[in-house]
């Protein structure tokens, strides 16, 4: 089974980031998890370039191709102003765009989520859930709430909170359970 994972922050050293590596290091014995490059990439959402007979930007076909490629997909988000971070936002609004169909349709999805706060990116998860449940995707129950970020990550950005890692990993186990019988009959 092949999972995409895509941090939703472009910052070097991003705990999201990390909660995105963290995931490859915690994958199930048999999943290869794969993170998305190329965010910064995508430009801003704009309707008339969504339409047939205009060829879409090329890092906005990179995005979908690499979705429409994965198994299932899982989403490591910071908290921007109580929501999503708007590069984010922007990335699924291409990939679900109307005219070419949405890239989420029945991917199974989990959701996760670090901050320097106590809350752990928990208003940004909830937002994220929704939005990527109504451009289609399957958004599996539970999050990883990763709170005051900078005591659960090293210096090299590993996650070195055992109870973060196992819940960390339970929500990985969650997401194949609920994608393989998706990913075995497509």
């Amino acid at each position: 089974m092949r999972i995409l994972a895509i941090s939703g922050s472009l910052r070097e050293g991003s705990y999201n980031g990390s909660l995105a590596r963290a995931a490859v290091e915690l994958a199930p014995q048999g999943v290869d998890i794969e993170l998305f490059d190329g965010l910064e990439l995508i430009p801003p959402y704009h309707q008339d370039v969504d339409q047939p007979e205009v060829e879409m930007p090329e890092a906005v076909r990179h995005l979908r191709d690499e979705i429409e490629a994965a198994d299932a997909l899982f989403f490591a988000t910071p908290e921007y102003n109580g929501s999503v971070p708007g590069v984010l936002k922007n990335a699924i609004d291409w990939a679900s765009a109307r005219h070419r169909g949405s890239s989420f349709r029945y991917k199974t999805t989990a959701v996760a989520g670090a901050s320097t706060g106590a809350f752990g990116a928990i208003w940004a998860q909830q937002d994220l859930r929704r939005v990527l449940g109504i451009a289609g995707a399957r958004v599996i129950d539970g999050e990883v709430a990763v709170a005051e970020a900078q005591h659960a990550f090293d210096d090299e950005g590993r996650l070195v909170d055992p109870i973060l890692a196992e819940r960390l990993r339970a929500h990985l186990e969650s997401l194949v359970r609920e994608a393989a019988p998706i990913s075995v009959a497509a």
